[in-house]
Parts: structure tokens; C-alpha cells; sequence
């Protein structure tokens, strides 16, 4: 049975960089035989800031929104989250959405794609505590894209040519893991 990958874009900000990120994960990853990817935009999903009575663990999802987002979750074996960092963390707009629904992210892989000034790799370190409390297993590799050499004025997505090599560590464990984790499904 093949493995389902969604690529979750974590940024709705207008004039966001991670929609060409995103795109550009998407497009190598497509290129893989080993699973299925989707780009999945949290833009799509309109959530609101969390508005769900009952907490996520209970899985009693009561707004139409959200039982869109936890199936939309539930399709996937793994995720890649192409996260900006903001602040020193991931954006709140991500965090929002993860945090909306519960069991649909136990015992599946997460990869990361971060960009910022550092690379996003802040943001990074605080997604992997979140995904750790949802039963996520994330992976060692990431890639961290740098608003310094891998965006043209900040804003123009021109990944550095090695950069795609790293991507594919990240895929690789990714799938790996999400495979490996079907078992426990």
C-alpha cells in the first residue's frame, strides 16, 4: 500500500515566502515513486483561532472546519511542514491548526522544511516538542533555508543548488519513517 505525505504549508500571511517553498518541496518530492505527495495550504482551511469547546484529545470535534482539517490529517502517513520562523517560533497560524485535532497526527513521521533569517531552525525546535506531544515521530534531518542566500531581496525564492540534495535526506527519512509507523496504525 503506497504512503500519503502531506506537504502543509504553515504560513497564511499575505506576501508569504513559504508558498514558493512549498511549491518547490511539492515539485521534488513528485518526483519520488516511494509515496504520494500533497501540497496541502493552511490558506485552503479558514480555521479560526481554536474554537473547539472540547479539548482535541477527545476527538469531539464540533465545527464543520474542523472535521474538514482531521480528515484532511487523517489522509496522511506523514507530513512535511514547511514552516516559517516568526519571532523565534513557528507561526501561529500553523500552531493554531495543529492544535485543532488530536489522534488523526498520532503515530505517523514529520519532516521540516524552515526558512528565516536563521533558516527557520528556531522554529523547528519548538515544532518538534509540539509534534512529540501528538505522538509524531520527527525525523533528524531538515532543511533550513536562509532569507540571506536562498531568497533574492528577501523575497524571491532561489534555493541554492545543494539545497535539493538536502531536501532529499528529509524525504527519504520521512517516508521511512512513515512506513515504518503504519504498523502502529
Amino acid at each position: 500500500m503506497s504512503l500519503k505525505i502531506g506537504i502543509i504549508l504553515g504560513s497564511t500571511r499575505p506576501g508569504r515566502n513559504g508558498e514558493a517553498v512549498a511549491k518547490w518541496v511539492t515539485e521534488i518530492a513528485s518526483k519520488r515513486t516511494d509515496a504520494e505527495f500533497e501540497l496541502v495550504d493552511l490558506l485552503d482551511y479558514n480555521l479560526p483561532h481554536l474554537d473547539e469547546a472540547v479539548t482535541a484529545s477527545q476527538g469531539r470535534y464540533a465545527g464543520e472546519h474542523t472535521k474538514k482539517w482531521a480528515a484532511k490529517v487523517a489522509e496522511f502517513d506523514g507530513y512535511i511542514f514547511v514552516t516559517p520562523e516568526y519571532n523565534h517560533s513557528t507561526s501561529g497560524a500553523l500552531k493554531n491548526a495543529i492544535d485543532y485535532v488530536y489522534a488523526e497526527w498520532n503515530n505517523k513521521a514529520a519532516g521540516f522544511v524552515s526558512y528565516g533569517a536563521a533558516g527557520g531552525t528556531r522554529a523547528v525546535e519548538h515544532l518538534r516538542l509540539i509534534v512529540a506531544e501528538l505522538q509524531i515521530a520527527d525525523v533528524r534531518a531538515q532543511l533550513a533555508l536562509s532569507l540571506l542566500t536562498d531568497f533574492e531581496n528577501y523575497s524571491l525564492f532561489t534555493p541554492a543548488p545543494h539545497q535539493e540534495a538536502l531536501l532529499g535526506v528529509v524525504l527519504d527519512q520521512t517516508v521511512a519513517w512513515a512506513g515504518a509507523l503504519k504498523t502502529l496504525r
